[in-house]
């Protein structure tokens, strides 16, 4: 599969304090990579220099080949990244807006048409379309923040913890609907980053990060058979 991004060397932080130490992934076309680790591990901040929401110090991040590492973050998602936070969604706007916001570089007419696809594919978004975000329950607003990243029908879906706050129940409920997308073929590449060992079942690759450093990078299978990653990581789930 052809690499569509790749990462490397990538240093940042926040202010003085330095969180990310040469990291560096990759994520082929239509692929699905799980980024593990635990709470504090600089998940979060990787990808958000990934999406351009913070500065890389060192490194680069390529997009198809062509360094996007200072690129602004809307040419990234007219370029194809979306992005979904640990939030996902605007609490104060209603679903719809939340949709058109989540495809607001897409043509007017082109997403009409996308949003109601999504509401095809999410019918208990669709029956609260006017309902505000925030009266939404903790599984439908991910749902929500998964259809508002969608909207703009990027090629790579960057993801940040979707299971965080949700009951065992909800997160089996966020894999389904994510695996649906990889049993359909429909050509969309994910990158999850997770504490939650439960979305290493979407995924063909993995990548570990502890004390923003990337400690293992390899298929699900290998990562199964580290003994000391294996007890490390499902020792505790």
């Amino acid at each position: 599969m052809a690499e569509l991004l790749t990462a490397e060397g990538i240093c940042s932080g926040y202010g003085q304090v330095q969180v990310l130490w040469g990291a560096g992934l990759r994520v082929a076309a239509g692929e699905r990579v799980v980024l593990l680790g635990a709470n504090g591990a600089g998940k979060t901040t990787l990808l958000k220099v990934l999406v351009g929401l913070m500065p890389a110090w060192e490194g680069s991040v390529r997009l198809d080949g062509a360094d996007i590492t200072g690129q602004r973050t809307d040419r990234r998602v007219r370029a194809g990244l979306a992005y979904m936070s640990e939030l996902g969604v605007f609490p104060g706007l209603t679903i719809a807006e939340n949709l058109r916001i989540g495809g607001q570089f897409v043509p007017r007419a082109a997403l009409s048409r996308r949003i109601e696809e999504l509401f095809d594919l999410f019918p208990d978004l669709a029956a609260k379309r006017r309902a505000l975000a925030g009266s939404l329950s903790g599984g439908q607003r991910k749902m929500l923040g998964i259809a508002k990243a969608l909207a703009a029908r990027p090629r790579l879906l960057v993801m940040d913890e979707p299971s965080a706050g949700l009951s065992p129940l909800f997160v089996q409920q966020v894999i389904a609907v994510l695996g649906r997308f990889r049993a359909e073929g429909a050509g969309l590449a994910m990158l999850i980053a997770e504490q939650n060992v439960a979305f290493l079942d979407l995924a063909e690759r993995v990548y570990t990060l502890e004390g923003g450093r990337v400690r293992f990078s390899g298929t699900v299978a290998e990562l199964h058979a580290d003994d000391a990653l294996h007890r490390a990581y499902f020792g505790l789930a």
